[in-house]
C-alpha cells in the first residue's frame, strides 16, 4: 500500500517537468536563433516562416478559446447586468490607463529629445510612404468591422472583437433560457477542454517557432542598424518598465494587495513566449487559463482578456507618442504641445482599429501621421529597422497591462477569491500545464463544482 500511494504522485511531477524542460527549451533556442541570425543573417533571414506558422498556430485557437471562455463565463451568471457591469468597468479603466501611457510617453519623449541630428535619406523616405497601410481604419469603418458578415466568419476571418460580440450575444441567449439551456453549456464546455489540450500539443512547437522568428529578426536588423537608434530603444525600455512596475505595481498593491512581481513570476512562461514570437496574442489563450485558475471569476476573465487585447494597448501608446516625437525631431519640423496632442488623442482612437495585426503599431503610426501630419510620414523608414525589437517591449507590456487590469477588475466588481490568489502565487496550487484547465471555480462559478469528478476520472484515464 505505501509503495502505491509514494508512486502515484510521481506520474504528475514527471509531466510538469517535461514542460519546464519545454520552456527551459524556448530560451536556448532564442539564444541559437540570436547566434545564427549573427553570423549567417542571409540564412538567418529564411528561417522567419518558421515563427511565423507558430504564431499562426497560436494564432488558429484564438477565436474557439475566446467564444467557450466567454459563453460559459455568462453563461454561468444569473444577472445580465453583472455581465454590463464588468464590461462598463473594463472600457472605463482601459481608456484611463491608455491617457496615462500617453501622457507618460509624452514626458519622456520630450526630455529625451532622441531623433535631432539624424539624416533623412531618399531610401528611408520611400520605406516610410510604403508603411502607410489600411490596417490603421478610421472609426467607423472599425466600429461596422465588429459586426461579422455571418456568424461562421467570426470564427474563420481570426477577429478577436468580432468573436467577442457573437459570444456575448450566445452567452446572453443561453443565459435568457435558464436550464433548458444548460445542455448546451456543457457541449461547449467540453469543446473547451478539447481546444485547451490542442493548444498544450502546439506549445510543444514554440522552441521551433521561437529559433526562427529571432534569427529572422536578428538576420535582418543586424548590428550596424541598432546603433544611432540605442537611445529612443533605450528610452522606450525604460518607459515601458517604469510604467509597468511603478504604475501599474502600484495600482495593483493598492487595490487587490498583490505584488506584482510575484503576478509577473506566475506568467513567466508567458512573457517568455512573447518576448520569443513578439506577439502578445500567442499568450492570450493561456493568459484566460492562468486567470481563471489564479481565482478571477470566469465572467470577468472572460469579458476583461478579450476586450484588453483591443482596448487596452499601453505599451502600443506608449510606443505612439514616443516615435511621433523621435520622427518629427528627425525630420527637422519639431512639434509643440499644442499639435502633440491632437495626433495623440487620434492615435489612441486608431489604435484599436488595428488591434490585433501583426505589426500594427507602425502601420497605425503612419496611418495617424499620414492623416495628422504628412511630411512626417517619410520618416517612418527611420524606425522599420528597430520596430520589431520596439514590438517586443510593446507586447510584454500590453500583456502585463492586461494581466494586471484582469485581477484590479475582479477585485473592483468582487469577483475574485483572494485567499485562491495568495495560495497560487504562493506556488501551493501549481497551473496545470498538461490541460491548461483546472476544476477551481472562480467567484460566481459554483455551477461547475460537480465536475470535479469528471475530471479527476480523465486523469486517471490519462495515468492508466
Amino acid at each position: 500500500m505505501t509503495s502505491n500511494a509514494a508512486t502515484a504522485p510521481a506520474a504528475p511531477k514527471a509531466k510538469r517537468d517535461r514542460t519546464h524542460y519545454l520552456y527551459i527549451a524556448v530560451i536556448i533556442a532564442v539564444v541559437l536563433g540570436i547566434a545564427v541570425g549573427l553570423a549567417a543573417p542571409d540564412f538567418a533571414t529564411e528561417l522567419k516562416p518558421l515563427g511565423t506558422g507558430f504564431v499562426n498556430l497560436i494564432k488558429m485557437m484564438i477565436s474557439p478559446i475566446i467564444f467557450c471562455t466567454i459563453v460559459l463565463g455568462i453563461g454561468s451568471v444569473r444577472k445580465a447586468a453583472k455581465v454590463g457591469a464588468v464590461g462598463g468597468i473594463a472600457l472605463v479603466y482601459f481608456l484611463v490607463m491608455s491617457l496615462v501611457a500617453l501622457a507618460i510617453g509624452l514626458v519622456v519623449g520630450n526630455i529625451l529629445d532622441p531623433g535631432t541630428g539624424l539624416a533623412v535619406t531618399d531610401a528611408i523616405k520611400e520605406t516610410g510612404q510604403a508603411q502607410v497601410d489600411a490596417e490603421a481604419k478610421g472609426t467607423t469603418e472599425f466600429l461596422l468591422g465588429i459586426i461579422p458578415t455571418t456568424i461562421v466568419s467570426a470564427f474563420t476571418a481570426g477577429e478577436v472583437l468580432q468573436t467577442l460580440l457573437i459570444a456575448l450575444l450566445c452567452g446572453f441567449a443561453l443565459q435568457a433560457m435558464g436550464s433548458a439551456g444548460q445542455p448546451v453549456l456543457r457541449g461547449i464546455e467540453h469543446i473547451q477542454r478539447l481546444v485547451f489540450r490542442v493548444l498544450a500539443m502546439i506549445m510543444w512547437a514554440a522552441p521551433v517557432g521561437a529559433f526562427g522568428a529571432i534569427a529572422a529578426v536578428t538576420g535582418s536588423a543586424g548590428v550596424d542598424a541598432l546603433k544611432s537608434l540605442a537611445v529612443l530603444m533605450l528610452g522606450f525600455y525604460v518607459t515601458c518598465f517604469l510604467f509597468v512596475v511603478l504604475v501599474l505595481g502600484a495600482m495593483l498593491r493598492l487595490v487587490a494587495g498583490v505584488n506584482v512581481l510575484s503576478l509577473f513570476k506566475y506568467l513567466g512562461r508567458e512573457f517568455l513566449l512573447i518576448l520569443s514570437t513578439s506577439s502578445s496574442e500567442s499568450a492570450l489563450p493561456r493568459l484566460i487559463a492562468k486567470m481563471e485558475h489564479l481565482g478571477v471569476s470566469k465572467p470577468v476573465v472572460g469579458i476583461t482578456v478579450p476586450t484588453g487585447y483591443s482596448f487596452n494597448l499601453d505599451g502600443t501608446m506608449i510606443y505612439m507618442t514616443m516615435a511621433s516625437l523621435f520622427i518629427a525631431d528627425a525630420m527637422g519640423t519639431p512639434m509643440s504641445i499644442g499639435e502633440q496632442i491632437p495626433l495623440l488623442l487620434f492615435l489612441l482612437v486608431a489604435s484599436k482599429g488595428a488591434a490585433g495585426v501583426s505589426g500594427a503599431g507602425l502601420a497605425t503610426l503612419a496611418g495617424g501621421l499620414s492623416s495628422h501630419k504628412p511630411a512626417l510620414v517619410d520618416g517612418i523608414g527611420l524606425i522599420v529597422g528597430i520596430d520589431r525589437f520596439m514590438s517586443e517591449a510593446r507586447a510584454l507590456t500590453n500583456f502585463a497591462g492586461n494581466a494586471v487590469a484582469t485581477v484590479l477588475i475582479g477585485t473592483w466588481t468582487k469577483e475574485i477569491d483572494k485567499d485562491r490568489v495568495d495560495e497560487v502565487l504562493a506556488g501551493r496550487a501549481p497551473f496545470d500545464e498538461k490541460t491548461l484547465l483546472d476544476d477551481h471555480a472562480g467567484a460566481d462559478d459554483g455551477d461547475d463544482a460537480p465536475e470535479v469528478p469528471e475530471q479527476g476520472g480523465e486523469k486517471e484515464l490519462a495515468k492508466a
